[in-house]
């Protein structure tokens, strides 16, 4: 995150109020909550595992077993659990 001096960005008036909370410390200013993205949504990483759950979960439903599927996906069987028995 870059800094910047409040001296440049706030309005003179804005400045003061703020200098009566903070005395030249750093603050941090959110974004607005529908600007916010969730985690793994700007590198495509949510949207693959989406994928990749869906297609374990069609698989086990055509009769593939957790073990098989845990071998195919590099993952637990415990994870396989997690994904197949999941309210999705």
């Amino acid at each position: 995150m870059k800094y910047v001096n409040a001296d440049i960005i706030f309005p003179e008036e804005l400045l003061k109020e703020i200098q009566k909370y903070v005395h030249g410390g750093m603050v941090y200013v959110p974004k607005p909550k529908g600007l916010r993205k969730k985690w793994g949504e700007n590198s495509g990483s949510r949207k693959y595992l989406n994928h990749r759950n869906n297609e374990i979960r069609q698989k086990f439903s055509f009769g593939v077993t957790i073990d098989q599927l845990s071998d195919q996906f590099c993952l637990s069987c415990y994870s396989i659990k997690k994904i197949v028995y999941s309210k999705k």
